[in-house]
């Protein structure tokens, strides 16, 4: 019998949780606002500053935004280039990062950029997984 009551109170707690990917999208989409919407404030300003720094300072520093992927190595930095969410976008329709890497710097820029892409991915994940109770 008490299968049948811990069963009905999973399904309550899933209907109760609400569209449970929302997190991640947003997470995803603006850097820090999946922990945001969990009410996680602290960890979701870190990694806010965080990976906005490291995108800020990747273009700084002349990195490039990777727009085609010729080869598998630039498949891999425009998969990270996109975990950016709308930093990405956002810098592509204006322009930045377009030109080609002409000091040692600029290649230093363009893994952060990617680096701040690839854990921006991981911190909407995170925020998934504080949301569905995977994590606490």
């Amino acid at each position: 019998m008490a299968t049948g009551a811990n069963s009905a109170t999973t399904k309550a707690n899933e209907s109760n949780q609400g569209f449970v990917y929302l997190p991640l999208i947003a997470g995803w989409l603006v850097p820090g606002a999946g922990h945001f919407l969990i009410g996680k404030w602290g960890r979701g300003a870190i990694l806010a500053a965080s990976i906005l720094s490291m995108f800020v300072l990747g273009l700084a520093m002349q990195g490039h935004l990777y727009t085609s992927a010729h080869d598998i190595l630039d498949m891999l930095g425009m998969a990270g280039d996109l975990g950016n969410g709308l930093l990405y976008f956002l810098g592509r329709t204006i322009g930045l990062g377009t030109g080609q890497v002409t000091v040692t710097v600029a290649d230093y820029g363009t893994r952060f950029i990617v680096v701040s892409g690839l854990l921006n991915i991981i911190a909407a994940v995170d925020a998934h997984n504080l949301r569905t109770g995977r994590k606490s």
